[in-house]
C-alpha cells in the first residue's frame, strides 16, 4: 500500500513539473493532479502492456525510439480523459511524458 502511495506522489510531482515546464501541458487544480496520477498508473498498468505487444515489430525496427511515441499516447490519453489536464500536442505530449517518467 504504502509502494502505491509512493509512486502516485511521484507521478503527481512529475505531472507538476511537466505543467510547469512544457508550454504544452497545463493542469488545473489540486484534485486533478492526484486523479491525473492515478489515471496515468492505471494507463500504465493496463493500456501499455497491450500497446506494446501490438507495436513490437515497429519498436523494434526503430530500436525502441517508438516507445517514446507510445509513452506520448499513454500521457495523451490520460490528458483527454480529464477535463483539467490538456496537452496541445504531439511535441508537448512527448517532453510531457519523458519529465514524468
Amino acid at each position: 500500500m504504502q509502494g502505491i502511495i509512493l509512486r502516485t506522489l511521484i507521478t503527481m510531482l512529475g505531472l507538476f513539473l511537466a505543467s510547469r515546464l512544457i508550454p504544452g501541458v497545463s493542469i488545473a487544480g489540486t484534485g486533478t493532479f492526484i486523479l491525473a496520477a492515478l489515471l496515468l498508473g492505471f494507463v500504465n498498468a493496463l493500456v501499455r502492456p497491450i500497446a506494446f505487444l501490438m507495436t513490437l515489430p515497429l519498436t523494434l525496427i526503430t530500436l525502441g525510439l517508438f516507445l517514446f511515441v507510445l509513452n506520448a499516447g499513454m500521457f495523451g490519453l490520460v490528458a483527454a480523459l480529464l477535463d483539467n489536464f490538456s496537452v496541445s500536442g504531439f511535441w508537448a505530449a512527448v517532453f510531457g511524458a519523458i519529465v514524468v517518467s
